[in-house]
């Protein structure tokens, strides 16, 4: 049974007063939040309408009390239906004042004279608006300070309460479902582009919302990269196709990859293959609480590349996973610096790859979550065996 739609207001209530406990602890009065994913997760506003970069949408999180909606006035009836009761509108787009005087109002009202409003400033952040929204807004507030968060919503987004988990959860069985169908739509003489196209209605059928993200690549003794879009190349025996879907459901991603082969593949390409599911292995093995980040990478990179392993070398493709959740790719990387704690909540992706022959390359991802125990698998975990269509 899929889990209900939205969340309860005590969600909200929750994630605000974390936020606001660790604003006390840095000394900020107020959090700026300015981008789709930050403004959803304190109130559930969730639209496709942040595809359009015409209008800004802000939220203010004060010291004590509610959020308060900074934003435009098509937004009014949609914010309206989430927990939040303070929704200040204006009619945008404005091209002589889109929102700037209406935010520096609503910041000067809760925030002191000589205040620190904090915005996100770490990597993987940005701040949605113009350069020079931000100098005037700046302007406007006086000797009011702009300045980082402190990583606070960073760190609240890290860690996923029960109830994000099961969207996530959903989201990840739904992919599980559609790729369980590949064979429907994929054989011999089937261009690329149309398996791709063919497979996002697999996922829609099975229960998807949208799919934002699929790549993935078709080619004798594997592929050469992992983030191309499809040609019209029809599939041929002996190809090596892989597809990787982010799929949302209610907000939430997945994101894995199946690996198939066209006819019975090569013993190269089984060996690799085999040598992935065992980096994965290594890495869900390594992955419980109280372990590092690091600890992940080097247990699946001694697997798929002992050689630059036993040199300390890293992979070619950067990282072999990353967080999961709101976003497609969340904080942290698997990389060989990153040494954040493991923590119970943290929902992640294994995604070793491994080198072919002739420049070619494999990888294989899977979902996992971090329990009190260990990992748990979100994915249905792949055998060592590719699947063979």
């Amino acid at each position: 049974m899929s889990p209900p739609r939205g969340f309860p207001a005590a969600e909200f209530r929750d994630r605000t007063a974390r936020a606001q406990a660790l604003m006390a602890e840095a000394g900020l009065d107020a959090l700026l939040l300015t981008t789709e994913p930050e403004l959803r997760y304190y109130t559930g506003f969730l639209t496709r309408f942040w595809e359009s970069p015409t209008r800004p949408w802000f939220l203010v999180l004060p010291a004590t009390g509610d959020p308060i909606a900074v934003i435009p006035s098509i937004g009014a009836h949609l914010m309206g239906q989430t927990w939040l009761q303070d929704i200040r509108t204006w009619q945008a787009p404005d091209y002589d004042d889109d929102g700037i005087g209406l935010l520096a109002q609503t910041l000067s009202d809760c925030v002191p004279a000589t205040g620190r409003i904090g915005v996100a400033d770490q990597m993987e952040s940005h701040l949605r608006m113009p350069l020079s929204a931000l100098r005037r807004l700046e302007g406007l507030l006086g000797a009011r300070q702009i300045t980082g968060d402190a990583t606070i919503t960073r760190r609240l987004r890290l860690v996923k309460s029960d109830a994000e988990i099961a969207k996530i959860t959903e989201a990840v069985r739904i992919g599980d479902r559609a790729f369980d169908r590949v064979a429907e739509i994929a054989r011999p003489k089937v261009a690329l582009s149309q398996v791709f196209r063919d497979f996002q209605r697999l996922c829609l059928e099975e229960g998807g919302d949208w799919v934002p993200y699929l790549a993935g690549a078709a080619a004798p003794g594997g592929y050469g990269d992992v983030i191309s879009p499809a040609d019209d190349t029809p599939l041929a025996t002996g190809d090596v196709l892989m597809l990787d879907t982010g799929l949302i459901r209610d907000g939430y991603f997945c994101d894995f990859d199946r690996n198939f082969s066209l006819g019975p593949p090569s013993d190269a390409v089984a060996e690799a293959h085999a040598a992935l599911i065992e980096a994965t292995q290594a890495g869900f093995a390594a992955a419980r609480p109280g372990a590092r980040i690091c600890d992940l990478f080097h247990a699946m990179n001694t697997v798929v590349n002992p050689n630059a392993a036993r040199e300390g070398g890293g992979a070619d493709a950067g990282r072999l996973g990353h967080g999961l959740g709101m976003q497609l790719t969340e904080w942290p990387s698997i990389i060989a610096a990153d040494e954040t704690v493991l923590e119970e909540g943290m929902v992640l992706t294994l995604e070793p790859g491994v080198a072919l022959a002739g420049g070619k390359i494999m990888v294989h991802e899977e979902n996992i979550v971090i329990k009190s125990g260990g990992a748990s698998y979100l994915s249905r975990p792949q055998d060592r065996e590719i699947r063979v269509i």
